[in-house]
């Protein structure tokens, strides 16, 4: 009777279940380390803004008539006020920046040419950030504020803290919302979606542009609503366009 030989077991020192994460642990403390990065930029960014929130003020204070156009009620009101001024250009100063950490987090393992398309999209990004807060405060705001604090007869003093959170807001929510074909752009170049599925959705498209202008217009008019809907569903066919071409 023959005895049967026990398998041969190798030793190679770990096994393949103690390999498998050890990719995702080193994902993770990538994106750990662009977070941080990306934070410290924003701090850094903060840091100018404190320098510069005066002037900034004066700024987006202008469509009501300056500073005299506000009115303070609360004690640390102002202070609010000029510490969201700060952050807004803090996170403009960084938005470049961070935008690189996304990126670069996501394209990791491109090729040469792909990661100079990739260095491409970040001053894309930024123009784009950039051009919808301009279109905020230079297109919307001076339609919105005269109707807003005229509205009903009723003279308004607006308070630092209700106009200065609501032109923040608009500029960054907007200046978002114009990252639309860059957004776009990355799917496509992912092989997630592509130029004929947004054509065919273009339905589906204009009605969620129209929900997110009602959002994020101060007001239900269709004026209001429409200087926001146009430009977007602009953006939307200039993603098309990218979409095909990546």
């Amino acid at each position: 009777m023959r005895i049967p030989r026990r398998p041969i077991v190798r030793k190679t020192g770990k096994t393949r279940a103690q390999d498998q994460p050890r990719p995702l642990l080193e994902h993770l403390e990538e994106l750990r380390q662009r977070l941080l990065r990306s934070l410290i930029a924003l701090g850094v960014g903060t840091g100018i803004g404190l320098l510069v929130a005066d002037r900034a003020i004066d700024f987006l204070a202008a469509p009501v008539g300056g500073r005299a156009g506000l009115i303070s009620i609360d004690v640390t009101e102002s202070i609010a006020a000029y510490m969201r001024v700060s952050l807004l250009v803090g996170f403009a100063l960084a938005f470049p920046y961070i935008t690189y950490q996304i990126l670069a987090f996501i394209y990791v393992g491109l090729l040469p040419h792909e990661r100079r398309i990739v260095l491409l999209l970040v001053p894309l990004a930024t123009l784009l950030f950039l051009g919808g807060a301009a279109f905020t405060y230079f297109v919307m705001m001076p339609v919105a504020i005269p109707f807003l604090t005229t509205f009903a007869g009723i003279r308004t003093q607006p308070r630092p803290s209700t106009y200065l959170t609501f032109v923040v807001s608009l500029m960054f929510w907007l200046g978002l919302s114009f990252e639309m074909p860059l957004a776009f752009f990355a799917l496509a170049k992912a092989r997630l979606i592509t130029a004929r599925q947004l054509l065919r959705a273009w339905r589906i498209a204009v009605l969620a542009i129209a929900i997110l202008a009602a959002a994020i217009t101060p007001t239900v008019d269709p004026v209001n609503m429409s200087i926001v809907m146009i430009p977007l569903i602009g953006l939307y066919l200039l993603s098309v366009l990218l979409a095909a071409l990546a």
